[in-house]
């Protein structure tokens, strides 16, 4: 068990340096060349490194629910766009405390869209997860910008992705649902990439990119080693070290300086997910947390 929380903690620490790596490329080259770069660089390395069951990526495309599988794919795509966006026009620290909303977001959708009963414990880490927002963003007393925006936005996709998840999960295999994510965002990005235009990277901005999509897989990769060696309840802290990362490379890298407010926000963000998780633990005997529920690769 403890060798599977290691590789969360490895997990979540490679995504926050290949965040970090989209964050460095911001005014460098477009979002969309970013987006498509990482992508190609991750999926690629995902194909050969991983064996799924059965017959793996080569019949990726058979769809047994074709419908939720394309719209979740679709969900991904933008909440990918919005989340590079959100990374290289907003710090860190900022950017992670929007999208910690996500599983806040999961709450609210599972009773509205899934009919679940939600109780006065996840109500309770609800409301302390979007005060904890309010502190680190502090709408009305600084300037917002677009890329809170889109943060937020990432945030309610990522909801949504994780919804559809669940439904698909036992009747679709990851391989289908993953790799049409990998091939519309692909194709999306390297679309608006030649209508944009396309920078060909110097040598060290193209060492940043292979950080960018090799962080991404590596994070899967951990993920999925991850959950057949330790039950999930033990796993789903662990997604709570990101913001950790996210301050000390956001001050490390970039200069960002998160004041006592911040600090304060994503502290009170990270009790209302753990409150969530302990109240699952008691009511369910596990943890209803899904390493690929992350919709940015």
């Amino acid at each position: 068990m403890k060798n599977g929380i290691l590789l969360a903690l490895f997990g979540y620490a490679t995504f926050a340096w290949s965040d970090a790596a989209i964050k460095a490329l911001g005014g460098e080259m477009s979002i969309f060349q970013i987006g498509f770069s990482q992508l190609v660089i991750a999926g690629s390395l995902l194909v050969l490194l991983t064996r799924p069951e059965g017959a793996g990526w080569l019949d990726f495309w058979r769809m047994n629910h074709p419908l939720p599988v394309q719209a979740r794919a679709i969900i991904g795509l933008v909440a990918g766009v919005t989340g590079v966006y959100a990374f290289t026009t907003i710090p860190l620290a900022e950017v992670y405390a929007l999208a910690f909303l996500s599983p806040l977001f999961v709450t609210i959708l599972s009773m509205v869209l899934l009919k679940e009963q939600i109780g006065p414990w996840r109500w309770a880490a609800v409301i302390v997860g979007f005060l904890g927002v309010l502190v680190v963003v502090r709408p009305g007393f600084r300037a917002l910008e677009i890329g809170h925006g889109a943060a937020l936005m990432m945030a309610v996709l990522g909801a949504c992705s994780i919804i559809l998840q669940r439904s698909l999960a036992e009747r679709e295999r990851t391989t289908t649902i993953l790799g049409y994510l990998i091939l519309y965002a692909v194709l999306f990005n390297g679309a608006a990439t030649t209508v944009t235009g396309f920078k060909a990277p110097q040598l060290d901005e193209a060492a940043i990119l292979l950080v960018a999509g090799a962080g991404a897989a590596a994070g899967h990769m951990f993920l999925m080693r991850a959950i057949r060696l330790a039950p999930v309840n033990q796993l789903a802290p662990t997604h709570y070290s990101q913001i950790a990362w996210a301050v000390l490379l956001g001050a490390l890298l970039f200069d960002e300086q998160p004041d006592i407010w911040s600090v304060t926000g994503l502290a009170v963000i990270a009790f209302s997910g753990l409150l969530t998780v302990a109240r699952e633990r008691v009511r369910l005997g596990t943890a209803r947390w899904n390493p690929f529920g992350r919709t940015r690769l």
